[in-house]
């Protein structure tokens, strides 16, 4: 097997190429990097991702960073989950891009101070901001799946890898939040795949 890929699964883009690979059927051994992993700021690692971040993907001599690409890629490379019509691939990379650029940006402080702060260090401030940036996309999210099962209709694709994993870390924050009945659905559906294990039951951290 070709595959490989560079990440601790800590990381919520990790957890998304991960997810995605499981429900693909793949083999895809990994090597824990990142954080308290290190790895990557040595040389070998920088030359295959300058900019020293996780997931990285080798397939043979091809190597690819970035979670969102990363997803596509595998998604095409295996015939499923990448829609062949233009107009449904445009719709799947639009939400991708949406949940790296808005709802990930939006959510990422409460995240970060929730788990990964200590709690005499904590800044509420900080997570209330962050909870009020979030909650509306959220809404809008959950209005979103009120109308289709899964992001893009009735079948899962490459859109729902990156969204089943915003929903995880976001759920499983100590905080109350909203009755969002189309999300927990969703994210009860995923929660409960074969594909699951060993990435959205895990804890954060």
């Amino acid at each position: 097997m070709s595959l490989h890929l560079w990440g601790r699964l800590s990381s919520i883009n990790v957890r998304k190429v991960v997810l995605c690979a499981q429900w693909l059927d793949l083999e895809l051994p990994r090597t824990d990097a990142g954080m308290a992993f290190g790895v990557v700021d040595t040389p070998a690692y920088r030359a295959l991702n300058p900019n020293g971040l996780v997931p990285v993907l080798q397939d043979g001599d091809f190597t690819l960073w970035e979670s969102n690409a990363i997803v596509r890629y595998l998604c095409a490379r295996e015939g499923r989950g990448y829609p062949a019509d233009l107009r449904l691939r445009a719709d799947a990379e639009r939400w991708m891009d949406w949940q790296q650029t808005t709802l990930n940006r939006a959510s990422g402080p409460a995240f970060v101070q929730w788990v990964r702060t200590p709690a005499a260090q904590r800044d509420h401030a900080a997570i209330a901001a962050s909870v009020k940036a979030t909650e509306p996309l959220l809404t809008w999210l959950d209005q979103h799946l009120a109308q289709r099962a899964f992001m893009l209709g009735d079948e899962p694709g490459m859109a729902d890898f990156p969204i089943a994993c915003e929903l995880h870390r976001w759920f499983g924050l100590p905080q109350a939040r909203p009755a969002w009945p189309h999300l927990q659905r969703y994210f009860d559906h995923w929660l409960a795949q074969p594909c699951a294990r060993g990435v959205l039951d895990l804890p954060l951290s």
